[in-house]
């Protein structure tokens, strides 16, 4: 069986560093939504088109991920999930397609995510999107933390 593995954390929380080592052991089909977004558009694509990309990298990533799903093959979304909508979502998508799903929750304290972050702006490769200190503090106010009732594996990112 199949499993489609959830990664939620805040920006530099350590996901894609996880979700690499996840894909190697598990011999997984890793889609991450920032390296799309950098490939596709740049490290610092415009404030106004962003929700624009983000949707349609999205409906393509469901897309593959779907398919390998099917196919009986693990995937590892290294999107974040920040929301409990997006959580339940991705919850049932994977369901449908039979699979298993795992939630890992990478955390780490706030203050070395907000220092991996400018680290990351000073030297953007093809994995990072750019993140100011004014974007990293208006996206914190969207993140939602897991709820009581979210099976999950925590993961320290520290």
């Amino acid at each position: 069986m199949a499993t489609l593995h959830l990664l939620h954390g805040f920006i530099a929380s350590g996901k894609t560093t996880f979700a690499v080592q996840l894909e190697r052991k598990q011999h997984a089909l890793r889609i991450s939504h920032d390296e799309w977004m950098v490939s596709l558009y740049g490290s610092d694509p415009p404030e106004d088109r962003f929700q624009e990309y983000h949707e349609r990298i999205s409906s393509v990533a469901w897309t593959l991920a779907r398919r390998i799903l099917e196919l009986d093959r693990d995937v590892i979304l290294d999107f974040g999930f920040w929301t409990r909508q997006s959580r339940d979502e991705a919850r049932a998508v994977g369901r449908s397609c039979g699979a298993e799903v795992k939630l890992y929750d990478i955390r780490c304290s706030e203050d070395t995510m907000l220092i991996r972050a400018r680290a990351r702006n000073t030297d953007l490769d093809e994995r990072s999107l750019f993140v100011d200190d004014n974007a990293f503090c208006k996206l914190a106010t969207r993140f939602e933390p897991l709820e009581k009732d979210e099976a999950h594996q925590l993961i320290d990112g520290g």
